[in-house]
C-alpha cells in the first residue's frame, strides 16, 4: 500500500516569498543580506533552484527561523513530486480544462513551471482559490447571472484587471467630481492626443481605469467594479484602435460608474452590449443612451441626418464637427450607427490607443507589467 500523496505542497520559494513580502524586502536587498547572487534568490523562489543546508543556515540567521526550517520544506517539496506519473497527467489535465493556463502562461499573468504542484499554486494564487474544485467568485457582490455567462478566458482577463487595479493611487471617489470630470473630458473630445489624459482626469475623480489587451477569444469590450463601495474601477480591452470606439466605450463603463451599476455584480460588456437592441437590460441602455449623447449630442446630430440624408459630404462632416466640437471620427461613427452605412467616412476613424496607453496603466500592447504588482 503507498503512501496517500498531499494534495498540495508548496515549493520552500513560496514560503521565502512570502517572508520577503512581510518585510517589504526585495529579491535584490534580501541577496544582498545573505551574500549570495540575486540569481540564486530569485531561482528559488521560482522553484527552479532547490534549498541546500547552507542556504537553509543563511536563510535563517537573516529571517529568524530555524535552518531546519527550510530544509524540511525543501525535503516535503522534493516527496511530494514523486507522486506517479498518472497523478501528474491528471492533475495537469484538470487545471487546463478548467483554467486558460496557456494563455495565462503567454501573457505573463503566471510564470510557467513544468512542476504541476507549482504550476497549481501559481493559479490558484492568481484566482485566489484554496482548491482548484473550488469556483471561481469575485469578490465585493458577485452578481450570479453574470458569473454564469462568463469564460473561463473572461474571468481569467478581468483579476487581471483587479490585480492591477489595486496597484493603482486614486482620490477619493464622488459622483460629484466624476461629473466635473466628464466635463473635462468633452472638451477633449477634438483631438486624439488629448485622451492622454484620460488616466490623470480619471484618478483625480476616483476613478481607476486601465487598459489589458484581450486574451484571444473573450470577447470583451470593457469592464465596470467596485473594489468596495467607495473604489470604482474600469478595464477596458482596447482591441478596435479607433477614436469613436474608445470614447462611446469609456463613456458607457463611466455610466455605470455614475449608476453604481457595478455594485451590485461585475458589468461584463460584450459587443453585443453596446448595440442598439432594445432587448438589452435597463442598465445597458442607459449607459449607451449616455455613450452617444456624449459623443455627439443627439438632437444635432439626428437633424444633421435628417437634412442631408442620404448624401453626407466630407464638408458638410468637418463643418459639423466643428459645430458640435467633435473630431470627425467620433461624429463619423455616430453616422455609422444611426444610418447602418459603415463604409461612411473610415478614414476619420483614427487610431487613439497608443495616447491612451501612454500614460494609463496597460497591460500588453507592447508593454508589460511584473507578474505581481
Amino acid at each position: 500500500m503507498t503512501d496517500r500523496i498531499p494534495a498540495e505542497v508548496f515549493p520552500p520559494g513560496d514560503f521565502l516569498r512570502d517572508e520577503l513580502q512581510a518585510r517589504e524586502w526585495t529579491q535584490l536587498e534580501f541577496a544582498e543580506i545573505i551574500g549570495r547572487p540575486a540569481r540564486l534568490v530569485n531561482e528559488i523562489i521560482a522553484g527552479k533552484r532547490g534549498i541546500t543546508p547552507e542556504t537553509a543556515k543563511e536563510f535563517s540567521a537573516a529571517l529568524g527561523t530555524s535552518p531546519h526550517y527550510w530544509l524540511n520544506l525543501e525535503s516535503s517539496y522534493q516527496l511530494s513530486k514523486t507522486m506517479p506519473a498518472s497523478e501528474v497527467i491528471a492533475r495537469a489535465a484538470a487545471l487546463r480544462d478548467k483554467f486558460p493556463v496557456r494563455e495565462m502562461i503567454k501573457r505573463g499573468w503566471i510564470e510557467a513551471s513544468e512542476n504541476v504542484e507549482v504550476l497549481e499554486t501559481r493559479i490558484l494564487r492568481f484566482f485566489q482559490l484554496s482548491s482548484i474544485e473550488d469556483e471561481i467568485v469575485f469578490s465585493h457582490a458577485a452578481r450570479r447571472s453574470e458569473a454564469n455567462r462568463m469564460s473561463q478566458i473572461q474571468w481569467a482577463w478581468v483579476f487581471r484587471v483587479r490585480q492591477l487595479a489595486n496597484a493603482l493611487s486614486v482620490q477619493n471617489f464622488s459622483k460629484k467630481n466624476l461629473r466635473l470630470a466628464l466635463t473635462e473630458l468633452e472638451a477633449r473630445l477634438t483631438d486624439p492626443e488629448e485622451a492622454r489624459h484620460v488616466s490623470k482626469i480619471l484618478a483625480n475623480a476616483g476613478v481607476r481605469f486601465l487598459v489589458v489587451e484581450p486574451v484571444p477569444g473573450s470577447k470583451i469590450e470593457g469592464v465596470c467594479f467596485w473594489i468596495d463601495d467607495q473604489n470604482p474601477v474600469i478595464g477596458l480591452t482596447m482591441r478596435f484602435d479607433r477614436i469613436d470606439n474608445f470614447w462611446f466605450n469609456l463613456r458607457h463603463e463611466l455610466e455605470h460608474v455614475l449608476n453604481e451599476d457595478g455594485k451590485a455584480g461585475i458589468i461584463i460588456d460584450e459587443p453585443d452590449d453596446l448595440s442598439e437592441s432594445h432587448e438589452l437590460p435597463l442598465s445597458e441602455q442607459l449607459a449607451n443612451e449616455a455613450a452617444a449623447e456624449f459623443c455627439v449630442p443627439q438632437a444635432e446630430i439626428d437633424d444633421f441626418i435628417d437634412r442631408l440624408d442620404p448624401i453626407f459630404s466630407t464638408e458638410r462632416l468637418i463643418g459639423f464637427s466643428r459645430i458640435v466640437e467633435r473630431h470627425p471620427g467620433i461624429v463619423a461613427g455616430q453616422l455609422q450607427k444611426k444610418t447602418g452605412r459603415w463604409d461612411l467616412f473610415k478614414k476619420f476613424q483614427v487610431k487613439i490607443r497608443h495616447a491612451v496607453t501612454a500614460t494609463a496603466l496597460t497591460d500588453g500592447y507592447g508593454y508589460s507589467t511584473p507578474i505581481e504588482v
